[in-house]
């Protein structure tokens, strides 16, 4: 059996598919370690997965500003020293990052210390991170459809983001008892991803009397240190109780999704995955200042694949009647899941479990995948 190095700190899009990663690679007998960064919202997921092993490595975030340009040299300095010891101390078979800060001391010591390494990247526009780690790489794993040019030698696998084994959709009855959801009525979800999203935030709080007006509960989760917390109770045209809840992070995301008729949410890869995965139909708000406009690209295609809709933030004064619109027809919610569904059949995890193994043993490529492109400059 082999030991792998995750490296997936830093927001919980990254750090989720690493624990599922993980997850996988142990059910097929394999050791692995998570380098996460030393974030709260890192801390707060892995605290569920006692299990596995997490080491909290130095790192902080890219940023032309002064002292957080300084911050980030020093941190990746840390970062880098931390990882050769840990490399040289227990010899990884392969190493997998997921992108963002945290990814980069690692995969450097990596290639310093001639372990392979493999990239993913869920995005449908590859990140900087990506992009520049994706030199010391032998593998890399691309949502379908998306290229990276100019990468010799490199292979390249098309496939999706894994997704913890605990997301997954159960019956909408189940999911509604398990919540103390009231099944007779809609229910609206709000994600504003692990960060939270201060403007859905303040959309969801200006529009909720008016939702509950039409019947619609409300499950929010507003981010750590965003947003109330706890449960409303406000009425219907016809009186009846129609309830709210906030809250700043969800364990039962799985739970939650399948209770769901809709969700409104930020656009970020992993919230899409568990959309899919969930068969829960969604309109995506993008983050209109996240890197390479990538939310708008995630949501531009989970839009063209008939997931949802995607909506721009400058809109959202508008999107009430969208969204009654939307969460009282029955057959575009049909069509949803059914697309949904088609969506979530691949096998994204045992594509690159197996890959991995293949890395850590050395073996080499399938031949079709062995293909280099002309160099081009970032």
């Amino acid at each position: 059996m082999s030991k792998f190095l995750i490296a997936c700190g830093g927001t919980g899009g990254h750090l989720a598919p690493g624990i599922a990663l993980a997850e996988a690679l142990h059910a097929r007998g394999h050791t692995t370690t998570l380098f996460i960064s030393q974030k709260k919202v890192d801390a707060r997921l892995c605290a569920h997965y006692p299990e596995l092993n997490t080491l909290r490595v130095p790192s902080a975030p890219f940023g032309w500003r002064p002292d957080v340009h300084l911050r980030f040299h020093w941190q990746q300095a840390q970062g880098l020293l931390f990882s050769l010891r840990f490399i040289r101390a227990h010899r990884p078979d392969a190493i997998i990052a997921f992108g963002g800060f945290a990814s980069g001391a690692v995969v450097f010591a990596g290639k310093l210390l001639g372990v392979p390494v493999a990239l993913h990247e869920a995005n449908r526009i590859p990140g900087l991170a990506i992009r520049v780690l994706s030199r010391f790489a032998q593998r890399l794993y691309l949502p379908p459809g998306v290229r990276l040019p100019g990468r010799l030698g490199l292979v390249v696998r098309h496939t999706g983001l894994p997704v913890r084994r605990e997301v997954a959709r159960i019956p909408r009855a189940e999911a509604c008892a398990l919540l103390g959801i009231n099944p007779a009525q809609r229910l609206l979800v709000l994600f504003g991803g692990s960060q939270g999203s201060t403007p859905l935030n303040n959309w969801i709080r200006d529009h909720l009397a008016a939702l509950a007006q039409e019947g619609v509960q409300v499950w929010g989760v507003t981010g750590l240190g965003k947003g109330e917390h706890g449960v409303r109770e406000l009425h219907a045209k016809d009186g009846s109780v129609v309830r709210a809840w906030f809250e700043p992070f969800t364990d039962r995301v799985g739970t939650l999704l399948s209770a769901a008729d809709l969700v409104l949410s930020r656009a970020g890869a992993g919230t899409i995955a568990e959309l899919v995965r969930c068969e829960t139909p969604a309109i995506l708000i993008p983050y209109p200042h996240a890197a390479d406009n990538h939310q708008q690209a995630n949501a531009a295609y989970f839009e063209q694949q008939g997931g949802g809709l995607a909506v721009a933030e400058r809109d959202l004064a508008g999107l009430r009647q969208e969204v009654l619109d939307v969460l009282f027809n029955d057959w575009l919610l049909n069509k949803f899941r059914v697309n949904l569904h088609r969506m979530s059949q691949e096998n994204t995890i045992d594509t690159i479990v197996q890959d991995l193994e293949d890395l850590a043993n050395r073996t080499p490529p399938p031949r079709h995948l062995r293909h280099a492109s002309t160099p081009v400059p970032l």
